[in-house]
């Protein structure tokens, strides 16, 4: 049963038109996720299905009685409310106060009487996300609802989303996520919705597809506006007019728009050399009033070192993080940092406050005089690129370089500011939950750079597929300030901590199993393409040729289809003429289809020659 449909949705939002006469709808227990490139309008779609936001034009219908229970991106609350008033506000009538708790526990919020304007941005989504799934609803709409969840509460929360009756729409980029949890993945793509009846992984392979033949058919219709065109220039060569018909068709064939292909972020590795000496920390240790986050810790880093540190909210990572990186001070110990030694930190959070330095925006500069305030020009493997290039690099179009700032989405801010820190060619990149806000197509193009980045990659993520795609050891924080290394991704790391627990006869701390980690999934796709190749070379080693008969053929079918066109020509001249003799109309009307009929099948033929014999000429 459909029970929420979009009908003929348009939106502009700062000039950008969001939605283009598109649609959506939903059934029944289906659980969606929407993706799509950062400011095309995936939260304001949640929000006009969530009914906190109106369309320029278009219909929306919901089904009599239906709940929606909604996450915003970023949820706000009164001044005053406590972390208790806050969820039980939200939820409604019928979720007591120990059910509320018992939720804030396990997202590890315990202080219930704490006001909510006193807590972290990352907390106060997890206010707002216990209150939604507290909600009873039909329908669930999640906005980033794994942003600021550790990889243990991201696996919970899994389970509870895929084991809920009622239907879903989020928007997400957690992969793994996605692939657990979803049926339908519907893509925002240049204003238009487009739904694929499967989970991420299918979704990839079909939107493979769906590019592709997009793409051979506009390769077909530039190779035959190419002929066509000659054929109009050519003029007679055996036929002394052009035929109506033939004219239109080439019209159309001209003005039909190219189907348009995402922009992708594609830049050679910017860094600058390093020296010998890296980064070493030495018998480092922290505390937090009476907590202590870190102690005795030594790690010397490596060059080209790929390391994830994971943990609990709250643990101590970015705090580890701003030690690495000189911005605070341990307890006790000592950092080392090579003189060659560049950093680049990107930060968690973009602060509102110019005294933070690095990390700051000021909503009112321009997007380009935010580059240029770092970096004129940068060297690359390709040789210099400038500030405005690599704008256009970052799925920032001219137009929208000499905007203000304030005009971005969260995610494109995010975007931007990623790009800052890449200008800034550093050899050592801190990566402070790179994925949160950042959209799918952003981060497989960083974990593409970052494969060929050669410097240090040290970053803190919940991002399981994220850390399996790019980290080749890890630092687990277990508590009381010890940190425990393993080696390799995220699902080494799951794996090895399900086996120690089975052989201790404890339960899994690791989380839910997964098929396969990112590295698998990257040698799968290796394997394929390798196949691919080597199908595609035994192809190439038949040798293509026309026939005796296609060869005689193709030299004859141009003078075939001018006759066939002057043929017509001729028949609506006599049609003009008998327009009062009914008889003659009949007759002269059939032979007239009978030619046009011949005369598509000819041009149908010559475009299967005109591309053979272009094969042919192509492997000469």
């Amino acid at each position: 049963m459909n029970i929420l449909s979009l009908e003929h949705l348009e939106k502009t939002f700062t000039g950008r038109m969001l939605f283009d006469d598109t649609g959506f709808f939903l059934h029944e227990g289906e659980k969606v996720g929407i993706i799509g490139i950062n400011g095309t309008g995936k939260s304001t779609l949640l929000r006009i299905i969530a009914g906190e936001e109106e369309p320029d034009s278009g219909k929306v219908t919901r089904a009599n009685h239906i709940v929606i229970s909604y996450l915003p991106q970023s949820p706000s609350f009164d001044t005053g409310e406590t972390v208790l008033e806050a969820v039980l506000k939200r939820c409604g009538d019928g979720v007591s106060q120990a059910d509320a708790k018992s939720m804030l526990t396990r997202l590890d919020i315990f202080d219930f009487e704490q006001p909510v304007t006193e807590l972290s941005g990352g907390q106060r989504k997890r206010i707002a996300l216990a209150a939604v799934l507290l909600k009873d609803c039909d329908i669930l709409v999640l906005d980033e609802p794994t942003n600021h969840l550790d990889s243990e509460m991201s696996s919970w929360l899994e389970d509870r989303l895929r084991a809920f009756k009622g239907a879903i729409i989020m928007v997400t980029h957690d992969r793994y996520f996605l692939d657990s949890v979803t049926n339908r993945i519907v893509e925002l793509d240049k204003g238009r919705l487009y739904s694929y009846e499967t989970n991420y992984s299918g979704f990839l392979k079909l939107k493979a597809e769906r590019e592709a033949s997009a793409a051979a058919s506009e390769r077909k219709r530039r190779s035959i506006l190419r002929k066509e065109i000659e054929w109009m220039q050519r003029g007679a060569r055996a036929r002394s007019t052009k035929q109506k018909a033939h004219i239109q068709r080439y019209e159309r064939l001209r003005d039909t728009e190219a189907p348009e292909t995402d922009s992708s972020i594609s830049i050679s590795s910017v860094y600058t050399r390093m020296g010998r000496t890296t980064i070493e920390l030495l018998d480092i240790s922290k505390t937090f009033g009476d907590r202590k986050l870190i102690e005795d810790f030594t790690y010397r880093f490596l060059k080209n070192d790929r390391i994830g540190f994971i943990g609990k909210n709250g643990c101590g990572k970015t705090t580890l993080m701003k030690i690495i990186a000189g911005l605070e001070k341990p307890d006790s110990g000592e950092v080392v940092v090579g003189q060659t030694v560049k950093i680049g930190y990107y930060t968690q959070e973009i602060a509102a406050d110019p005294s933070a330095g690095i990390a700051y925006m000021n909503p009112k500069d321009r997007v380009i005089d935010y580059i240029r305030n770092t970096a004129e020009y940068v060297r690359t493997a390709d040789g210099i690129v400038s500030a405005s290039a690599m704008l256009e690099l970052f799925l920032f179009p001219g137009e929208q370089q000499f905007s203000p700032i304030s005009k971005l989405s969260g995610g494109e801010k995010r975007r931007l500011n990623l790009l800052r820190v890449l200008m800034e060619a550093p050899n050592v990149l801190i990566l402070d939950e790179p994925t949160n806000d950042l959209d799918i197509a952003t981060l497989r193009i960083l974990e593409d750079y970052l494969d060929s980045y050669q410097g240090i990659v040290i970053t803190v993520s919940h991002d399981r597929y994220f850390l399996d795609r790019v980290v080749g050891r890890i630092f687990a924080f277990e508590g009381n300030g010890l940190l425990r290394q393993h080696e390799g991704g995220y699902t080494d790391y799951e794996n090895r901590i399900r086996e120690e627990s089975a052989a201790s006869g404890g339960q899994t701390s690791g989380g839910t199993e997964r098929s396969g980690s990112g590295k698998a999934e990257k040698a799968a796709e290796t394997a394929n393409a390798a196949s691919e190749k080597a199908r595609s070379g035994r192809q190439h080693e038949q040798k293509l040729k026309f026939s005796f008969r296609e060869q005689k053929e193709f030299e004859t079918i141009e003078d075939d289809i001018a006759a066939l066109e002057e043929r017509i020509e001729t028949i609506e001249a006599e049609m003009n003429a008998n327009a009062t003799n009914s008889a003659r109309l009949t007759e002269l009307s059939a032979e007239a289809e009978k030619s046009r009929t011949e005369l598509e099948a000819k041009m149908e033929r010559w475009m299967y020659l005109t591309e053979l014999a272009e094969k042919i000429d192509a492997q000469k």
